[in-house]
């Protein structure tokens, strides 16, 4: 993905903040349960700043665990979709490579679906900068898991319908290529890494909503993604013709100490 290409899609949820909102799938307790073991303190009491956090569904869960979270969010879309949803969780405008945070100051920073759009070479000494000794550093993304097969049968012809954008089969949707972006150029941090599987049961139209809301859909324009979700509405009809589909996931959990 070149930079001009990583920067649009990165920008490209600000237009699709309330269907993200929506539709986009949560985190289990398992996963905040695990967060807290690997960093080896609560997160009840914590000071927490959850960066990427776009319309708030982690940090809502943050805030819900008992931490005192503030946000931080780039995008006037999402910044302005999490104001309407969480009117009582402060909200900071800024990014991963430029924390708006001041050194030594938070107990966790979280980034929850948005490690992937920092540069790591400046979003690594900008976390370390502001989190206090022992702090940590958790990343996760909720992954889809490729050992159900009709979910690997939908990642290829993701892959297939939006190969002219750069996609890739069973990778757009495991994380928008989480592996890869996890490298730290820095070689500063040691990630403990913990897989978390949950699932949801929702109707076909939120999990389309769903899969819609994901930047390759939305740079590569109504029509041509338009085409897809009709034709995998189809599809999925005739595998739940119940009309309720059963997302699986494996978060992809990651938490570095700052010695």
């Amino acid at each position: 993905m070149t930079a001009s290409s990583h920067t649009t899609r990165a920008h490209s949820f600000n237009a699709a903040a309330a269907q993200y909102a929506a539709n986009r799938p949560s985190y289990p307790p398992a996963l905040f349960d695990a967060v807290e073991e690997l960093a080896g303190r609560p997160l009840a009491g914590a000071r927490v700043a959850d960066i990427g956090a776009g319309t708030g569904i982690a940090t809502a869960l943050l805030q819900a665990r008992g931490a005192e979270v503030v946000a931080v969010e780039p995008g006037d879309g999402m910044a302005a979709q999490f104001r309407r949803t969480h009117p009582g969780i402060p909200i900071l405008r800024g990014d991963g490579n430029d924390l708006p945070l001041l050194t030594d100051t938070v107990d966790f920073l979280t980034y929850a679906q948005s490690w992937h759009w920092t540069d790591p070479a400046r979003a690594v000494p900008e976390a370390l900068r502001v989190l206090r000794p022992g702090g940590a550093l958790a990343l996760w993304w909720n992954t889809h898991a490729l050992d159900v097969p009709w979910i690997t049968g939908q990642l290829d012809r993701i892959g297939e319908h939006f190969k002219a954008y750069g996609a890739h089969p069973a990778v757009e949707v495991n994380g928008n290529g989480a592996r890869s972006a996890l490298a730290d150029p820095t070689g500063r941090l040691d990630f403990a890494h913990r897989v978390v599987r949950w699932s949801r049961s929702v109707p076909v139209d939120t999990h389309l909503a769903n899969i819609g809301s994901h930047s390759l859909f939305l740079v590569a324009g109504e029509e041509h993604a338009g085409a897809f979700l009709t034709e995998e509405r189809r599809i999925l009809l005739e595998l739940f013709p119940d009309e309720t589909v059963e997302e699986t996931y494996d978060v992809e959990l990651l938490v570095a100490v700052n010695a």
